[in-house]
């Protein structure tokens, strides 16, 4: 898979069942990411378990356990191309209790297409307070994905069916609420549809001739259309940040049978490349990395943006995890922070919040305790300016700056230098109680750490360059590397193929008996090949 095309990450939200899942799996099969073959498995098999209207949603729920619960459940990774990019679609699920899973997703998109169903009491109920629609548009906000579509779905069932009237009802509703959250609506492409018809999908929909289009007007130029598709051709690409020194949070770590240790995550600042000494916060541990990899194919060098695996020598599995972040050990090199002020706004919390207060804190992948150490001052939360000092408590729809402390060791940085590493949601009582961004980090002044006899050796050894450094990456990772997920819930999670594939993997061919001995993390979920 070539690297011509701009990679572009999106998030899909919206309250449950708006009908993302169906939206989203409607247009990796339009957009040829899927054979049709595959598709007719797919539907036989939803029809077989009463499941018919989830036919396009099955794409996405690959894993057999979401399958039989009918529900998505982790972050699916889906891959396709446009005339312009190279996208990967983020299926978040919708439930209250996954959104978890949302935020962790969402830091990692540059747009977001908000889901919103225009059926008759949908729409409203997706709006209301309880509902997840508004809660999805300001988390996505926060934690600083700037850029927003909508897509009105289930056009097919208001009353009259694509009634013009309900599309202008919901359009001036929906425009309304994202002004206030920070989104400019002159910005935003609109776009009707219907993701189990596929109406405005690819192309014009006859059923809604009144449609004109969308049209967006930015500093970086304006832009037209009327399908989805082309409001994703539209996305400004972002900026990558390679300039910056490596960050790399793990989402999980694996152990494979003849290669050893198997660290993935996403690249989120700097260059990943073989021969390199990176060392792993919180934990300190420095190592030599021997290969990398993405979609089965070795990398000489991983940008941000990729989601990759990593072989490192001399380390095992009990020795790193989810949450922990990699980074170049001889450029600012991540570590464990003591304390770290926030400016936090609280969201939906039932009582008062106090200092002492210790909720989760979801941080890229990281989820860990944190103390509210200290109330330092009350804020305005669209200006910024100091309205009190040191308040007694905070509560619903406050925002404040705030001296936080991590329960267990933790690496974040600040949202000014690492964006993905310094932006969080606060989780309390199965709910997103609040979210905010990290102002500036006290970090511990670790001891010596753990340096591997590989890292002493490449340390000794003449500077890695642009290709592999002083040890060759292993001839055939590509094969070998090929048995485990290389991101969870990403197609090789699950024995799918890329885009553009053949779909040969999914041909009910199970993935080789277990040489490899995956040791996943506690949230990690099991890896079932597709029947």
């Amino acid at each position: 898979m070539g690297k011509e095309k701009t990679h572009i990450n999106i998030v899909v939200i919206g309250h449950v069942d708006s009908g993302k899942s169906t939206t989203t799996g409607h247009l990796i099969y339009k957009c040829g990411g899927i054979d049709k073959r595959t598709i007719e498995k797919f539907e036989k098999e939803a029809a077989e378990m009463g499941k018919g209207s989830f036919k396009y949603a099955w794409v996405l729920d690959k894993l057999k356990a979401e399958r039989e619960r009918g529900i998505t459940i982790d972050i699916s990774l889906w891959k396709f191309e446009t005339s312009r990019y190279y996208i990967t679609i983020i299926d978040a699920p919708g439930h209250r209790d996954f959104i978890k899973n949302m935020i962790t997703g969402t830091s990692q998109a540059d747009c977001a297409v908000l889901i919103v169903a225009a059926g008759v009491g949908e729409f409203e109920a997706g709006i209301s307070k309880n509902g997840q629609t508004r809660e999805h548009a300001l988390l996505a906000y926060t934690l600083g994905v700037k850029q927003l579509i909508v897509g009105v779905n289930k056009m097919d069932s208001t009353e009259p069916a694509y009634s013009e009237k309900r599309y202008d009802e919901i359009v001036k509703e929906v425009s309304a609420y994202i002004k206030k959250i920070g989104y400019n609506p002159a910005t935003v492409p609109f776009v009707p549809i219907s993701g189990w018809h596929g109406d405005n999908m690819l192309e014009p929909s006859p059923n809604m001739p009144w449609f004109k289009g969308w049209k967006v007007e930015r500093k970086e130029g304006n832009a037209s259309g009327v399908s989805l598709l082309e409001a994703l051709d539209t996305i400004l690409p972002p900026t990558r940040p390679t300039d910056k020194p490596l960050r790399l949070p793990l989402q999980d770590v694996y152990k494979i049978g003849g290669i050893g240790t198997v660290p993935v995550g996403r690249v989120e600042t700097g260059i990943l490349r073989p021969g390199m000494v990176v060392t792993f916060a919180p934990v300190n541990i420095t190592t030599e990395v021997k290969s990398v990899e993405m979609h089965h194919e070795a990398l000489s060098e991983a940008l941000p943006g990729d989601n990759v695996g990593f072989n490192v020598k001399n380390v095992s599995v009990k020795d790193i995890r989810r949450g922990n972040v990699c980074g170049d050990s001889k450029s600012d090199p991540p570590q464990e922070a003591a304390q770290f002020t926030s400016q936090v706004i609280i969201l939906n919390h039932p009582g008062q919040i106090s200092a002492g207060y210790s909720p989760v804190i979801d941080c890229h992948t990281a989820h860990i305790a944190c103390k509210f150490a200290e109330l330092k001052e009350k804020i305005d939360r669209r200006s910024g300016k100091k309205l009190e000092d040191n308040p007694k408590s905070l509560k619903s729809g406050d925002a404040a700056i705030v001296e936080m402390v991590p329960g267990k060791p933790m690496c974040v940085e600040s949202f000014s230098q690492y964006p993905p590493l310094g932006r969080f949601a606060v989780r309390d009582m199965r709910q997103t109680v609040a979210v905010g961004v990290i102002k500036n980090v006290e970090k511990k002044s670790g001891g010596a750490g753990k340096v591997t006899k590989s890292a002493q050796k490449a340390q000794t050894a003449p500077g890695p360059g642009p290709g592999p450094g002083p040890v060759p990456a292993p001839r055939p990772p590509a094969r070998r590397m090929s048995a485990p997920p290389l991101v969870r819930g990403s197609p090789s999670a699950t024995g799918c193929s890329p885009s553009r594939s053949s779909g040969s993997s999914l041909k009910g061919k199970a993935p080789p008996p277990p040489r490899l001995r995956v040791q996943p993390s506690p949230r990690s979920v099991p890896v079932l090949p597709i029947n």
